[in-house]
């Protein structure tokens, strides 16, 4: 399991072209130089896709595909952020003032979650500024997580800033529940991967609690990322939160079958622990209590014994309250909302 800090190294700006050029783009805009730089790879995922905010383990790995920012702390609080893509506009506000628009799921909105996550984590009321440069080369709304790298980027940006200390477990852990901030419920592979992903391995990542076991990847393997161009902000649509909130009903009907506390259970995997029983036990109990058909809200709240007023603003996300849809399927997590996908070849 990957507990140490996260790693800082010195290197010579000069002989890295892209840093070198981040250098002299951050001159250009904010007439100085980058006291440091940030670094946090997006991510393909090879097994387990749509389970890991269900509590079940996934097998991801590191791309070389990435976000880099420069950073400048200043001594005022003005945070200042810029992105080398023209189409990303510049965003500036008081970094004791951070608001999050769950509405407008913004690029700068995903420094926002990364930095608040942080400042609350600690508790700190009073931050520095920084001026920052962003510069990403991930396929942005791919399903290579681009927006989980700038949540982690910024989440380091800011211990970093702070001089403080966290293991890589721990800011993982505090970036997946920021990135919720911008309304995107996800289970936390993402922020994981791109903390604890090392070179030449995929990993194993499993919850409560979070930890990471070296997959060693077959020699003469080749993987093929291969990218549909489709684009699918998870921000921006209620697509993926919908897969979340299925699951979520889906776990909650299960406990009030087997007679447990259901309005405590969040996840598939809860009920599973709480049963003590195999995932092929699960299986079957599941087959059992939810019928192939698809469900509508009134038999989910008849079968709860709650109103849909409790099931809209209990139970469901914000942006799932009005569009789950007239029936809600209890996929058996096949489908997938990624537009990237991995193949090994062997060479």
């Amino acid at each position: 399991m990957a507990t140490e800090s996260p790693a800082t190294r010195r290197v010579q700006v000069a002989e890295h072209p892209r840093l070198l050029k981040l250098k002299e783009m951050f001159n250009s805009k904010f007439g100085s130089i980058p006291k440091f730089y940030v670094r946090a790879p997006g991510r393909v995922n090879i097994i387990g896709e749509h389970i890991d905010y269900c509590g079940y383990s996934v097998l991801p790995m590191a791309v070389e595909q990435d976000v880099l920012i420069a950073v400048e702390p200043v001594k005022t609080y003005a945070l200042q952020l810029a992105n080398t893509n023209p189409l990303y506009p510049d965003f500036s506000t008081s970094a004791n003032n951070v608001q999050i628009d769950k509405t407008k799921p913004l690029w700068h909105n995903y420094f926002l979650c990364g930095l608040k996550g942080i400042q609350e984590h600690f508790g700190l009321s009073n931050l520095t500024g920084m001026n920052c440069l962003v510069d990403g080369n991930i396929p942005p709304s791919s399903g290579l997580s681009s927006s989980s790298a700038l949540v982690c980027c910024a989440g380091l940006v800011t211990l970093t800033v702070l001089g403080r200390s966290l293991s890589k477990v721990e800011l993982a852990e505090i970036c997946a529940k920021s990135e919720r901030y911008i309304g995107t419920e996800g289970g936390g592979m993402d922020q994981s991967i791109s903390f604890l992903a090392e070179e030449g391995t995929a990993k194993l990542i499993e919850f409560s609690p979070l930890r990471a076991t070296d997959v060693k990847l077959p020699s003469g393997a080749v993987f093929v990322i291969a990218n549909s161009c489709v684009e699918m902000n998870k921000a921006a649509t209620s697509h993926f939160n919908i897969r979340v909130m299925e699951c979520r009903l889906a776990a909650k009907l299960l406990a009030k079958y087997k007679s447990l506390q259901w309005d405590k259970v969040l996840r598939l995997e809860e009920v599973q622990a709480k049963l003590g029983i195999s995932p092929e036990e699960m299986l079957s109990v599941t087959e059992d209590a939810l019928h192939p058909e698809p469900y509508n809200p009134e038999e989910i709240c008849r079968c709860l014994g709650i109103s849909l007023e409790e099931l809209r603003t209990q139970i469901l996300s914000p942006n799932t309250q009005d569009g789950l849809g007239i029936f809600i399927n209890f996929p058996k997590f096949s489908q997938t909302h990624h537009t990237s996908s991995a193949t090994v070849q062997h060479g």
